[in-house]
């Protein structure tokens, strides 16, 4: 399977499912429930499309990948288009199941899984965003170097997703994903398309500052177990 479309599909599998736990679940799993349907879908891709792709589901994630030395330019570009893709496609997929509720659903007024910030400031989500971006990026290049956690990557991988949730949901709505604030911002509009740029510049700078330590060697070293085919 070509490397694009598994990162198409990994991150359609990513935002489908963590969204649609927000969407029709949340109640029912709370906050807990909801860090793990992300994580999980992480650790599920990692382990299905992972030694294709890489299963970076993430924007922020290749780039990092890119600045570490690990990733030629050409395949970050088809690589964060593929990852836009999957989310916008997952969003427009929910957008017709949530629909179909029962006396309708107004998204104007209930959200529609969207990232936002409102109980904190926009500072504090974007230190939240650009800080958990960057230590999810130095677990993922370090996890899946050589020498690293090999077989456990993905698990690794996913769990820390699933810390970085239940630690920053109350402040950003937890992202650390421009697609996957992408995706939903386009079909709530309103205030969650006037706040995507947090959502896209922290977490691109927390990722970039991630894969230039370790391509600088201050962390560790570049060298990758797996990198995209």
């Amino acid at each position: 399977m070509n490397k694009y479309v598994c990162e198409f599909i990994g991150t359609f599998a990513l935002v489908f499912f963590g969204c649609a736990t927000v969407l029709f679940m949340r109640s029912e799993v709370g906050l807990l429930g909801v860090a793990m349907a992300f994580g999980l879908s992480v650790v599920a891709m990692a382990y299905s499309i992972g030694p294709i792709s890489g299963a970076h589901l993430n924007p922020a994630v290749s780039l990092g990948f890119f600045l570490a030395g690990r990733m030629k330019s050409n395949d970050l570009i088809g690589y964060v288009v593929a990852q836009c893709a999957g989310a916008i496609v997952a969003s427009a997929v929910l957008y017709v199941i949530v629909q179909g509720r029962g006396g309708g659903y107004d998204v104007a007024a209930n959200g529609f899984a969207q990232n936002g910030w409102s109980a904190y400031s926009a500072t504090s989500a974007f230190l939240f965003e650009a800080i958990a971006t960057f230590l999810f990026l130095l677990v993922i290049l370090r996890a899946t170097a050589e020498g690293g956690a090999g077989p456990l990557a993905g698990l690794a991988i996913g769990l820390t997703l699933v810390m970085i949730h239940l630690a920053g949901i109350a402040v950003s709505g937890s992202s650390v994903n421009p697609a996957r604030s992408l995706g939903p911002a386009l079909f709530s509009g309103g205030a969650a398309l006037s706040q995507l740029w947090l959502y896209i510049v922290a977490p691109c700078l927390g990722a970039a500052a991630a894969g230039l330590a370790l391509r600088a060697g201050v962390i560790g070293t570049a060298e990758t177990a797996a990198q995209p085919a």
